[in-house]
This record gives C-alpha cells, structure tokens and sequence, in this order.
C-alpha cells in the first residue's frame, strides 16, 4: 500500500504454457516478450496450473512452528540508491530462492518513476547480524507482449505490485496487484517467468471487482496486499488489506473491522475463504489527518496456520506518520469459511484465531517503517528457521528502505 484484475484485451487468445526458465543472476535481465495476451485471457487453464506441483522437498517447511522471533540485524538502504537507472524504493514485497540463495524484492512503483519491477538481492546474516544489503539486479515486469507496464497518465493497465513469491516447483514468480478504482482496474494475482514476462493470472471472484462508481466490491488500496505459498506448495494464500465495501467499514482508533483470506488451488479455484480480524488503529491521528490499518503481508507455516503482518500509520500534525507493526499467527482450525457469502454486514461466522508473535515497537529500534514484506530465509547455524521483513519507503524522503532479520523460536 502507498499513501500521500484488469480489462480485457483479447478474450480470444489461449493462455501461455511457461517454459523451463533459467533464474537471474547478478546481471540485470530483460524480459523475453510473449506476444498478444491480455490479462482477462490469461486467466490460467487448469491443465496448465495441475502441471505445476508442489515442492517435493518440503519437509523444513510443513514442521515449522513459531513461538516467538529474536531480532538478529537490522540494515537500510539508501534512498537514493541507483540500480540499472532505477530508483531503489517502495519494496513492497519480499520472497527467497533457497536453490540460487537469492531473493526477490518487489517495488510497488506504478509505473510513475521508472517502469514496474522487481529486484534481485543477496543477503548475508547468521546468528548474531545481518550484513549491509547487496541488491544484484533490476527486472521490468512486463506484460504478455514483453511490453513494460505503462503509467497512470498513458492509461492500459496499470499495476500496483505488493507482493512477491518465487515458486520453486516452476522456478516462476507469482506477484499481486492492488488495482486502481479511479481507473477501473480490478485488483489480480498474476504469474510471471523470472524474466518479468506476465504468463497468466488467477480468476477474481465477482465479489472483489472494483467499481470506479459504486461502493461495493474491492476498496482503493486495501486489496492484494498478502500472498504466500501453502507450505506444501500446492495451493497459493491471498490476503486482503481491508475489508470489502459490503464487508464493513474501515478500522478506526475505536474499533476493529474484517478482511478476508482467499485460498486458491493451482487450477484458479477458491478451496475457501476466511475471515481475518483486524485491530482497531492502535492511536488518534492529529485533527483534520488520516489513519489506517490493515494487513500487508501473510506467510504460510503450515496447512492450518499463517504468519500475517498488521501495520498501522498515524499521521501527525507535521503530516508524517508513526508506523505500528504487528506480527500475528493466526490458525484457520474451526473459523467459518465464507466464500459463499457476498456480504459479511450482519452475517454469522466465526474468523480465524489470531495470537500476537511481535509487537516491532517494542524492539527497541530507531524507526519501525512501513513494514510490508515477510519471507522465510535460509536455516540459521543453530537449524532454526529465519524470517525476514521489509519495509516500504513510499519514495519518501522522510522514510527509509529498512531490512530486518529474524530467528524463529519454536512453540
């Protein structure tokens, strides 16, 4: 999300099946055109999405268990930083490679400074710090046709790119847009060669369309924010910011609201929604200034539980805001699944269980910034499992690019 699903081209066209893709190394890399496919036709087909399993070797991942994190390290990146003529900022989604020991860092630019893309990086980190931050290269997301995305001011679609997640099975890339309601774009999750190369996208329910006139469906910039991977790699979690127009009103300093939890198998199909329950705003802005709260990002541990990041920003009277950051588990066991209902204004059902992990403002650091990416990194030396957080500068001077390095500490 910044502060201060899309129309179709050509319903005719045949989705694309993905070829074996090498992945990015150091050197900058540029995206292989597929031609003539608009978004609405990529949706995938199911011959194409069976094909593409889970990780067979997925054992670390369906036993991890969180009980508590232990800050390792802390890093920035300069505001200014300068890669392949591009503006280093806005990460607003973060996943790891453990085969190529790379990572992927999404920026959430529309397009407005220099064309939509990812970064690649190396990270260093063991017990005790994490070492400065080595961003490798810059790929252009780039539409069916190897087109970059265009800007809001040339119109055609125009992402909003907030999550990242490298899929092993495929060595591809799945990345979510939160779409635009001023210009009718609906919010999608879309899969990409590590070239960039737009391959497909999932279907958007009808519930979630954006309507640029209405107040029903999908909220400006409280869509897409979350995505992960199940744990055994053979569905995909997408998690709202907000809450649907007909799912209530947005949080406020005095009282809480909802946002919803869709699971996907690999054939585009919803297995089951499910209601997450957000914080009231944890503080009052300043008179006449804004606030909000909503989820960022999501991280699956195991089949029933997730990791979910809740973050909040308080403007003040000087217009900068106070960021709060939570790091929540939250357990499906038991919590109704509501994919069948529209509207959740006056509705039975029962969300998901929700226990505080980290509270980041307690951690002691300088700044806690907009916090918006959450991945698994390699094992640590002791055979614990390691997470990693990132934040958003928005392309604001008065923010930083923070990298914080975690130890999970088991149940």
């Amino acid at each position: 999300m910044r502060r201060p699903a899309v129309r179709p081209a050509d319903p005719s066209i045949e989705p694309v099946a993905e070829p074996g893709v090498e992945r990015p190394g150091i050197a900058p890399a540029r995206g292989a055109g597929v031609r003539g496919l608009g978004l609405a036709a990529l949706v995938m087909s199911a011959a194409l999405l069976a094909a593409c399993g889970g990780d067979d070797d997925n054992g670390d991942s369906l036993r991890r268990s969180v009980g508590a994190v232990r800050l390792i390290g802390e890093q920035t990146l300069p505001n200014d930083l300068q890669v392949g003529g591009t503006t280093v900022g806005g990460l607003s989604g973060v996943d790891y490679d453990p085969a190529a020991r790379l990572w992927y860092l999404v920026s959430d630019d529309r397009s407005d400074k220099q064309p939509a893309r990812f970064y690649t990086a190396r990270l260093s980190y063991d017990l005790n710090r994490l070492e400065p931050v080595q961003i490798a290269s810059v790929v252009t997301l780039r539409q069916a046709d190897g087109s970059a995305y265009p800007n809001r001011a040339a119109g055609g679609v125009v992402p909003d790119p907030e999550a990242i997640r490298f899929d092993p099975s495929t060595s591809s890339l799945w990345w979510t847009s939160e779409g635009d309601r001023a210009l009718g774009l609906d919010p999608f999750v879309a899969r990409a060669r590590t070239d960039g190369t737009l391959t497909g996208a999932l279907p958007l329910p009808p519930a979630f369309r954006m309507s640029p006139t209405q107040e029903s469906g999908s909220r400006n910039n409280a869509t897409f924010e979350g995505l992960s991977l199940s744990a055994d790699g053979k569905s995909l979690w997408v998690s709202m910011e907000g809450p649907l127009y007909q799912d209530g009103a947005l949080p406020t300093p005095s009282s809480g609201s909802v946002s919803r939890l869709l699971r996907y198998d690999r054939n585009g199909n919803v297995l089951a929604q499910y209601v997450y329950p957000l914080d009231p705003i944890p503080a009052a802005p300043a008179p006449g200034r804004s606030a909000d709260n909503g989820v960022t990002e999501i991280l699956a541990i195991d089949d029933n539980r997730l990791l979910t990041l809740e973050r909040a920003g308080v403007q003040g009277a000087d217009g900068n805001f106070t960021t709060y950051v939570r790091l929540y588990q939250i357990d499906i066991r038991g919590a109704t699944d509501v994919r069948s209902l529209d509207r959740l204004t006056g509705a039975s059902y029962v969300p998901v269980q929700k226990r505080l992990v980290q509270n980041l403002n307690t951690l002691g650091l300088k700044t806690v910034d907009n916090i918006e990416g959450m991945a698994w990194g390699p094992k640590l030396p002791n055979g614990r499992d390691s997470l990693v957080l990132v934040s958003d500068n928005n392309f604001n001077a008065s923010q930083i690019t923070q990298v914080l390095a975690f130890e999970v500490l088991p149940e």
